[in-house]
């Protein structure tokens, strides 16, 4: 007999605080990011360089591929359209300028977290809520 796992809120935030790590690690406005740190250095790229890099992309296909398998490619397009709506109601509503280009780097950045988190999280969500489980082909 197995186990129920229950994600509960601090799972997902977990999920969220690594993937707001992966997303920031990969790019940020602040030029401290995998991308500045290669643009800065390229073409030559060291083997430290190129790990760091594979270790990312094994991060985002981990998300990518949880969130495409839990939420489906629909649900992927509703989640970042309910995300993105959120961004423009809140510029929309006058909460932050739309000319902030950094704040809303920001913005866009932590909802890319978001969707990717909840994609990974869905599975728990939906079982909690509806009673049914996924599984996987074998």
């Amino acid at each position: 007999m197995t186990k129920s796992i229950d994600i509960g809120w601090r799972g997902f935030l977990l999920r969220f605080a690594a993937g707001l790590v992966l997303v920031f690690a990969t790019y940020n406005p602040e030029g401290y990011s995998y991308f500045h740190w290669v643009k800065h250095n390229f073409p030559s790229v060291t083997a430290f360089e190129a790990f760091v890099g594979v270790a990312l992309i094994v991060g985002w296909a981990i998300y990518i591929r949880a969130a495409l398998r839990s939420l489906g490619a629909v649900g992927l397009v509703l989640a970042t359209l309910f995300f993105g709506t959120l961004l423009w109601l809140v510029v929309d509503m006058g909460l932050i300028a739309a000319d902030n280009i950094r704040v809303i780097t920001y913005l866009i950045l932590t909802l890319l977290a978001l969707v990717i988190s909840t994609g990974l999280s869905w599975s728990h969500v939906r079982r909690r809520l509806s009673g049914q489980m996924d599984t996987d082909d074998v």
